[in-house]
């Protein structure tokens, strides 16, 4: 069914997320955009509007990028499984589709560079193919290739092309860094060894400036090559703008960019850090400068904004840097969302996609998070087996997070799914070991107590849906059962079996229907009150369903899954109405939001997408 649909799509609003892979984050030489990936996609953002366009062709995660020096062309190389070929594409910037597709490489694309006037493109394989290929870029053709190092030494690592030749560029990685001499004519590169002396690094990146070559090193150093010479000049410890005293860098030195015009250069640091360094005594006057901005991008998936003049720093984009577990709705409000990952449960703005409140338990994966009718309580479930109950208080720098209070030893395999009554005094809880427990949360919400305990799952409980009177709830799990609870009895009122393990369900709008998913692919209607099969739908063309959600009319259900697709169904009609196109991961959660305006859906990828919700269908 999904691979016959060919109506309208759903309209992708705007993205939250950012790979962070090194080299992964890129100012367009118009300087009006950022140019990024996530997951398979790589992205471009205008810096003013915050319009995103997406540019999707990658079948893998984007391991590396680059942008040409006129701006015409993005080159994105991936990492596939092993034995496969990693594909390099070359993107029009200005159609905004594939130029070309390259392949030759296998498993990983390291490293990618445009020659000065964008005539070739050198890529680097990773350390399971470790080749060296310069290709045309008006002929679409490789011109040759060469093993990137030589036998005694390590994995390259690292590129550069020089600043004005077009036949000379450079590599870098594990005691290996050489200078490139390409010679078109007979289709040939000719590689020459720096040399080092008693200097031997493991080089993580190298940029070019002058007569120059700075290669950022493990060790946190900076080494300066001469390239008229292939010596070793000189050797830069830390320094200059942010400190006055000569230390490597913790962590190794990890990005370099230099500052036009003069003998400054930035460097990143494994450890977060950001410096200025001059790496020459004569410094050349920087006030044309004094205005200009640059980006850094993190491994966590933040991007920085830095001022030259005082080296001030502002969040401007913030994203999971992991998997993310939940997503909810505030019932009353559709202006906010709460998402839930690995270590923290974060608030955001759903106009601008801007992160509003973080809250931080180290080393534990939330995995699933339910709100108050009135938003005032948060419930969190842990992998560590403890339910979390967090109230809003007054902070310094506005509204904050308390933790009113800790369910120890909620589940003893970790608590996998969570919801609550409308009013929050009391919570459903699932666990791992396949049991569902009712808790009792006093009106002060301090103090909990352990109601019931509902012990017929045999494996881990998946997913929780309360009905909207409170008195029943369902549960599914992935023993293959999906349970109907009578809440007031506190029995089972029906079960239902299937060969799947359940991944989700959902009461239907009159609550005499259940609707359940998993990695059977089928979408299934259940009758609450006799446990038999109404109808049975094929969901997913491939991959298990892993979210759904459906509106408050009860006319759209919203679902996902490994596919990558997010899909409307009509509930009567048993029909696919919209479909969504957009995530790299596999979906793990999707919402939608009170009064039908957005869809939200998020993955293992780290991404959050909101896409409008179809007014037709309003």
């Amino acid at each position: 069914m999904a691979k016959t649909y060919d109506g309208p799509s759903l309209d992708l609003e705007y993205v939250v997320g950012y790979s962070g892979i090194t080299n992964g984050l890129k100012v367009h030489p118009d300087r009006h955009h950022l140019i990024y990936s996530l997951g398979n996609t790589v992205i471009i953002e205008n810096i003013e509007t915050k319009k995103q366009q997406t540019l999707m062709g990658h079948s893998a995660d984007v391991s590396c990028l680059t942008v040409s020096n006129s701006g015409k062309y993005i080159a994105s190389g991936q990492v596939i499984h092993m034995g496969f070929t990693a594909d390099i594409i070359i993107w029009d910037y200005e159609q905004k589709a594939i130029y070309a597709r390259l392949q030759l490489h296998k498993v990983k694309i390291e490293a990618l560079v445009f020659s000065p006037k964008d005539s070739y493109l050198l890529s680097l394989g990773g350390q399971d193919d470790g080749s060296l290929v310069v290709w045309d870029v008006a002929t679409k053709n490789a011109i040759c290739g060469s093993k990137a190092q030589s036998e005694s030494a390590g994995n390259t690592l690292c590129l550069a092309y020089h600043e004005t030749d077009e036949l000379k560029f450079f590599s870098g990685g594990d005691q290996t860094l050489r200078v490139w001499e390409l010679n078109v004519d007979n289709r040939k590169i000719k590689p020459q060894d720096v040399r080092m002396g008693q200097h031997v690094r493991m080089s993580k990146c190298i940029q070019m400036k002058g007569n120059y070559l700075l290669c950022g090193t493990y060790t946190g150093d900076i080494l300066g090559i001469n390239v008229d010479t292939n010596r070793f000049q000189f050797l830069g410890p830390k320094g200059g703008h942010n400190s006055k005293k000569a230390e490597n860098f913790q962590c190794g030195v990890t990005a370099l960019a230099h500052l036009p015009g003069n003998q400054e250069m930035l460097v990143g640091s494994g450890n977060g850090e950001v410096a200025l360094v001059t790496y020459l005594k004569h410094k050349d006057n920087l006030s044309n400068f004094f205005a200009f901005q640059f980006y850094v991008g993190m491994s966590n998936s933040q991007i920085y904004r830095f001022t030259y003049t005082d080296f001030a720093c502002e969040l401007v984009k913030s994203s999971h840097h992991g998997p993310v577990t939940d997503i909810v709705f505030p019932s009353r409000s559709n202006e906010l969302f709460v998402t839930s990952q690995l270590g923290q449960i974060r608030f955001w703005l759903l106009k601008t996609g801007q992160e509003l409140l973080r809250q931080t338990v180290a080393n534990i994966t939330c995995t699933s998070v339910a709100l108050t009718e009135d938003g005032s309580k948060i419930y969190t479930a842990w992998n560590d087996g403890k339910i979390r109950g967090y109230g809003f208080v007054k902070g310094k720098g506005g509204a904050a997070l308390k933790l009113m209070f800790t369910i120890h030893d909620a589940h003893s395999n970790g608590v996998t799914a969570l919801t609550c009554t409308p009013d929050g005094h009391c919570i459903l809880s699932g666990g791992g070991e396949g049991q569902v427990r009712v808790w009792s949360i006093s009106h002060d919400f301090c103090t909990t107590s352990l109601e019931h305990n509902m012990m017929e799952h045999k494996g881990s409980v998946s997913d929780i849906r309360i009905s909207k009177n409170g008195k029943s709830c369902v549960s599914s799990s992935h023993d293959g059962t999906t349970i109907i609870w009578d809440l007031e009895k506190k029995r089972r009122s029906q079960i239902v079996f299937a060969n799947t393990l359940f991944k989700c369900v959902c009461f239907n709008k009159e609550e005499n229907q259940i609707m359940t998913s998993g990695t059977d692919r089928k979408l299934v209607y259940w009758d609450v009150s006799s446990g038999s099969q109404v109808r049975e739908l094929d969901g997913s063309a491939s991959g298990s369903i892993n979210a759904m959600d459906i509106t408050a009319d009860g006319n759209v259900v919203a679902t996902g899954g490994d596919d990558k697709i997010l899909k409307l169904w009509d509930y009567k009609r048993a029909e696919i109405i919209s479909v969504g196109i957009g995530h790299s991961g596999n979906i793990t959660k999707i919402k939608v939001s009170p009064g039908n305006t957005h869809i939200v859906s998020v993955s293992e990828d780290g991404a959050i997408l909101v896409w409008k919700f179809p007014q037709y269908l309003v």
